[in-house]
């Protein structure tokens, strides 16, 4: 008897011994299924549920891990794998390829069809249904979103002016985050966009798509840059403390300035385009004389200037601070000299530092200037401005997004409808481009765009309002061509 309680014990210590290597083979070969399992269950949640997740959570892992190391063999983007891993049955029959642009790394769309606008963009439209017939669906879910972001999608249908057809053209030859990205002024064409690795890009969107030229010469990351009003030049703002002039034609630097800190911010002075104001870590800002490079006049602030913009009228300037403050100030257009008007302090707690400053002439809903303010924590605030008052703020609405990690920008919406509301397109950090009403108190969002991997930093509308383009962590620009509304 005891031989055999001997033999039962041995008996299962081999087991145990079994399943420890066989979860030893289990971590060598699937580290995302141990992951899984590692994974710690809340409090009263229901154990068949939690294996039930895990099970699927395992199994979508492994099938997106042979995916990939499908894909790896046809060296090809992201875009394109995210149409190859949603593709039907019969896609090579019925998928039409479109080969790369000659000269350059931008990819053109010439007609989409309804089968390609399904593949390029997520576009909850309710005026056009793009899913129709028996293709399956390819939405996907955005993790990891705040209640203004998914739980706010309200899936009736869309507004009709900011439907999508598709993607117009992508750039993706810059490996570095690409962090701001503008059209030229009164231009359709014109797209620029500067990276973390010093580069600004200068390209056109038009048919077809192409780098005009590859501007080179800071050492960090371009944390702004601003057209002149010809568009023959740009000036850039850089983390190496330098401002940059450029001449986009030959492609060269015309004029290095030297500063003594970061410099966050510029813009062209709109009616003197001889004026620079430029906003940085040292807590000033700064008017340059664009011919000689020389400061003009500074004014000193309580936080270092994150993001800044001019009234139409070039009297006015309007910056964002790191604390979340936004500051009104004149300046003389003939003179270049500064003088403090306002200051709207920042109500949040966290004080955090102002990514987007955006004047706008006019709006249906204030019915004169607005101000639109994005800071990092994910508010996004509208302002009626009182140009009378030398640009006091008077705050409308205001919506509270996810707090970010990265400096994500906003913008405005072109004002494509009659209908009451104030609409802001924003990147996020789930990869998406959500579209905003900022006076619904419910169902804020209003459409999203579905195409990067990475977090998306930059949005910009081109003058002609058909054309959007968005920036990702990973340099990937993409230029999304608006549907046609009767």
């Amino acid at each position: 008897m005891a031989e055999k309680d001997n033999n039962n014990i041995n008996d299962d210590d081999d087991d145990e011994i079994n399943k420890e290597s066989n979860v030893a083979v289990a971590v060598a070969v699937d580290p995302d299924f141990f992951c899984c399992l590692l994974q710690p269950r809340t409090k009263g949640s229901d154990l068949n549920y939690i294996g039930i997740r895990r099970l699927l959570l395992a199994r979508k892992a492994d099938a997106g891990n042979l995916r990939r190391l499908d894909w790896k063999s046809n060296e090809k983007g992201y875009v394109a794998y995210r149409n190859f891993i949603h593709r039907p049955k019969n896609w090579e029959n019925i998928m039409p390829t479109y080969p790369t642009t000659s000269g350059n790394s931008a990819r053109w769309i010439p007609s989409p069809t309804p089968l390609t606008h399904m593949y390029d963009v997520e576009s909850l439209c309710s005026s056009r249904d793009l899913r129709s017939g028996n293709v399956p669906s390819s939405r996907r879910d955005s993790f990891g979103s705040s209640v203004s972001d998914m739980d706010l999608m309200h899936r009736k249908g869309v507004e009709p002016a900011y439907s999508f057809v598709g993607m117009h053209c992508i750039f993706d030859q810059c490996k570095y985050a690409v962090t701001v990205i503008k059209f030229g002024h009164k231009s359709s064409d014109l797209l620029a966009y500067g990276a973390s690795d010093g580069t600004l890009t200068v390209c056109t969107v038009s048919d077809p798509p192409s780098v005009v030229k590859q501007l080179s010469g800071h050492s960090k990351d371009v944390t702004d840059f601003d057209f002149s009003s010809n568009n023959q030049y740009i000036a850039s703002a850089s983390m190496d403390k330098t401002v940059r002039v450029w001449e986009i034609s030959k492609g060269i630097c015309i004029r290095v300035i030297y500063g003594v800190s970061s410099q966050l911010c510029i813009r062209f002075h709109p009616v003197n385009n001889n004026f620079l104001s430029v906003g940085n870590s040292n807590k000033e800002i700064s008017v340059f004389n664009f011919s000689t490079g020389r400061i003009i006049n500074k004014l000193g602030f309580d936080s270092e200037i994150t993001a800044m913009d001019h009234d139409h009228s070039g009297l006015l300037i309007f910056c964002g601070d790191g604390q979340g403050c936004i500051h009104s100030l004149s300046i003389n257009s003939h003179t270049g000299s500064l003088s403090r008007s306002h200051r709207h302090r920042s109500t949040s707690q966290s004080k955090s530092p102002v990514t987007t400053v955006q004047y706008r002439s006019f709006s249906l809903l204030a019915r004169g200037p607005v101000l639109l303010t994005c800071t990092q924590d994910g508010s996004l605030t509208f302002f009626s401005v009182a140009l009378e008052i030398k640009g006091y703020l008077t705050q409308r609405c205001s919506l509270k997004l996810t707090p970010r990690i990265h400096s994500i920008r906003a913008s405005f919406c072109p004002l494509l409808s009659l209908e009451k509301g104030e609409f802001i397109v924003a990147g996020s950090e789930d990869s998406n481009v959500y579209f905003y009403d900022l006076t619904r108190p419910k169902h804020t969002c209003v459409n999203k765009l579905q195409g990067h991997r990475y977090p998306v930093i930059g949005v910009a509308w081109n003058h002609g309002e058909n054309f959007l383009a968005s920036s990702d962590l990973c340099g990937t620009v993409i230029v999304w061509k608006r549907a046609k509304t009767s």
